[in-house]
């Protein structure tokens, strides 16, 4: 597949480096300050140390990349709320073009969740979002697999900076703010770390299940949200001696999309360390199923892109599939 990368952050980048290995091309890679495009593959190395370098892929914007020739579309630029763009707008271009698009960027599928399917449904290209939910962990292919029918509730910790905080308070009786700071230092925590801990991470990553479990309908308005800036250190000691601990859970049911700080047990499935991420999904046949990786980083999330483009390349009628060509 010939893939343009939208966005050169740490996830753009590591899907431009490792697509190599999946079999696949980066024809194009874009970032805020310009974008580098060539239709037999771009060199990698050399548009990424430029970034590093000098700031961008490229001093200028040399190619509109929405409108170059491309089979898949792979949207890693920051989430944002509201109106989701520029996200939803490349989003739904490359569809209009009848182009596939693989989704990081998780505004686009917990704000604009409907309007983003409707416009698949009138394209002959796919949409794919594993990237947007938990990392490496394969959640939304679970939940496809399962059945979204037989599914009745799901539930997680799906903020790794969340859950490195609250390990960490706990285990070595650390303020929040001096635990914070050390994920900042650790790389584990954004230099503007608010989306981690209020929840918002968490809630959109909440509101997209929701939509795959419900067929859409929700945005991250309609979530719950609890985080864990004010979360007194004393809470984890007085649950300690209790033999529980506290994490950061999203909860999914029927009727809500709910995230905030919950008493587990520590010896729980839910009771994961460090950055690690946990999803748990209710079935109706196989009864309760757990899945747990690593739910952040460049190269881990870049490995569900990849995934995501292996998964069209077998679609019927794909341009990356056998029966295509």
């Amino acid at each position: 597949m010939k893939l343009a990368v939208m966005g050169a952050g740490a996830v753009g980048q590591s899907v431009a480096q490792l697509a190599g290995e999946y079999g696949h091309t980066i024809a194009g890679i874009s970032d805020r300050g310009g974008a580098v495009w060539d239709p037999e593959g771009i060199d990698v190395n050399a548009a990424l140390a430029r970034k590093r370098k000098k700031g961008s892929v490229h001093s200028e914007s040399n190619i509109d990349l929405l409108e170059a020739d491309y089979d898949v579309l792979v949207e890693a630029t920051p989430t944002t709320l509201g109106d989701a763009e520029p996200g939803f707008g490349h989003v739904t271009r490359a569809l209009s073009r009848d182009r596939h698009v693989v989704l990081a960027n998780k505004g686009p599928m917990a704000e604009r969740y409907d309007e983003v399917m409707a416009a698949a449904a009138g394209s002959a290209g796919s949409v794919r979002f594993e990237a947007t939910v938990g990392g490496a962990i394969p959640a939304i292919a679970t939940a496809e697999g399962l059945g979204a029918e037989h599914i009745s509730a799901a539930r997680g910790v799906l903020n790794g900076t969340a859950n490195f905080i609250l390990t960490r308070m706990q285990t070595e009786g650390l303020a929040y703010e001096h635990v914070l700071a050390e994920a900042q230092d650790l790389g584990v925590a954004e230099a503007d770390p608010s989306f981690d801990v209020n929840g918002t991470d968490a809630g959109l990553k909440g509101v997209i299940l929701a939509n795959v479990l419900d067929g859409g309908g929700h945005t991250i308005g309609d979530a719950h949200i609890d985080g864990i800036e004010d979360f007194p250190a004393n809470a984890l000691d007085v649950a300690g001696e209790d033999g529980m601990t506290i994490r950061l859970i999203v909860e999914v049911t029927a009727d809500r999309v709910r995230v905030g700080p919950r008493l587990v047990p520590k010896n729980d499935t839910l009771a994961v360390t460090g950055t690690m991420n946990i999803l748990q999904f209710d079935t109706e046949y196989a009864g309760q199923l757990n899945i747990s990786g690593r739910g952040a980083g460049g190269p881990e999330t870049a490995s569900a892109v990849l995934a995501d483009v292996d998964r069209l390349g077998c679609e019927p009628g794909s341009k990356g599939s056998s029966q295509a060509e």
